[in-house]
């Protein structure tokens, strides 16, 4: 996508971000998190367009997935460039290795492994403020969200990204939410019963993590909050059968923490909200809308009460949906490439009337996606994401 095209993607997104209905539906792929895709995949989808053979950057380790090249974001005509945060200065990621596992330890002290032999990426292991190692908040070495080398080169990278016409994301952010990074550090059962009783550990716990969130974001926003038009922030909150915590427990704990974060994010720039939550999450739509969510992703329509026509229909007017344009468990790498194209004109018909649709997978495309289905996704969103209008959505209002 080059010369006069170019210059109206980000005119197109943001008409979406906006509920306006562009000429076609936005197309993103690799700028955000849940938006990328897995180095395997990425090399295979590479061979199948003709593009040059070349190295693979990673854009995640521990997840495996790719660093997206120009050269493949202009072939499928890609709508959205992101910038990611950068290391900090005092962490580096050393890999080491066992007999059975490829091994490191992130910056927050969580130790990952990837199984050497037929590994696709790294699962947690060790988790470094369980409860067995009796290590006290104040004592453990909390990374630092203001460290600058977090963000060194990227305005350059986001000015030139919007100066070529693209929507900017900032597509990242430190560490993961507040419930999922209290799970990463104490390990699930220890956290959630830490929540479940009420310990001043949980809400020690979720405090250092907002302190460094509003560091890190201050800085981010004060060098960029001008060239970039949404930022990120996460937390996975749902399984695929349910919520992973109680409605009333999210709202004593995670949503008045979410608050003063996404209320600070906006004061400081003019930004959308993007909020990326796995898992089924529709009971907490309403109060991520009232906590300042613009963006939802990746709306996993296999999950239990993530039904797209009713997503839209109840929550079309306040949220945008960034993704669930195709099922990654079972359509993407399963389904025939003809299958695919039925279940993205299905969530297409579904998500794109009145604008506020941002096309994208159902989180990442995983290692073992035939390219012929990337590309049977790409055409339908060619054929059927051109301008629809809004009717029968809303309620019928």
């Amino acid at each position: 996508m080059k010369g006069e095209d170019n210059v109206q993607a980000r005119e197109r997104v943001l008409a979406a971000l906006n509920h306006q209905e562009p000429d076609r539906v936005p197309f993103d792929l690799g700028s955000c998190t849940g938006t990328n895709i897995a180095v395997r995949a990425y090399r295979a989808l590479r061979a199948h367009l003709g593009l040059p053979d070349r190295e693979v950057r990673l854009k995640s380790r521990t997840t495996q997935l790719a660093q997206v090249d120009e050269d493949l974001l202009q072939a499928l005509s890609v709508d959205v460039r992101g910038v990611m945060p950068q290391p900090p200065s005092n962490y580096q990621a050393v890999l080491e290795e066992d007999d059975d596992y490829w091994k490191l330890r992130d910056e927050w002290g969580i130790g990952w492994r990837m199984p050497r032999v037929g590994g696709f990426y790294f699962d947690m292991y060790d988790h470094p403020l369980a409860h067995e190692y009796n290590v006290a908040l104040d004592e453990y070495n909390w990374p630092n969200g203001k460290d600058p080398a977090r963000i060194a080169g990227l305005r350059e990278q986001a000015i030139a990204h919007r100066e070529a016409g693209y929507l900017v994301c900032f597509g990242g952010t430190i560490g993961n939410g507040f419930l999922h990074t209290g799970t990463h550090l104490e390990g699930f059962v220890d956290f959630f019963t830490d929540l479940a009783l009420g310990t001043p550990r949980a809400e020690g716990i979720l405090d250092r993590v907002l302190e460094i969130k509003l560091d890190f974001w201050g800085q981010v926003l004060d060098n960029l909050g001008d060239v970039v038009d949404v930022v990120c922030e996460q937390d996975d909150l749902g399984s695929q059968r349910g919520p992973f915590i109680s409605p009333d427990m999210y709202r004593k704990y995670i949503k008045p923490r979410q608050q003063i974060l996404f209320d600070f994010i906006k004061k400081k720039a003019p930004v959308k909200l993007y909020f990326h939550s796995c898992g089924s999450v529709y009971q907490f739509i309403p109060d991520l809308i009232e906590v300042g969510v613009d963006i939802l992703n990746p709306v996993q329509v296999s999950a239990a009460e993530m039904c797209t026509d009713r997503l839209k229909k109840e929550f079309g007017r306040e949220l945008v949906f960034w993704g669930g344009g195709v099922d990654t468990q079972e359509i993407l790498p399963y389904g025939t490439p003809q299958q695919v194209k039925d279940e993205v004109k299905r969530r297409i018909d579904d998500l794109a009337p009145g604008g506020g649709f941002v096309f994208t997978t159902v989180h990442n495309i995983q290692a073992d996606v035939p390219p012929a289905n990337v590309m049977a996704m790409w055409e339908a969103l060619q054929e059927h994401g051109v301008a629809v209008t809004a009717v029968a959505i809303y309620g019928g209002t």
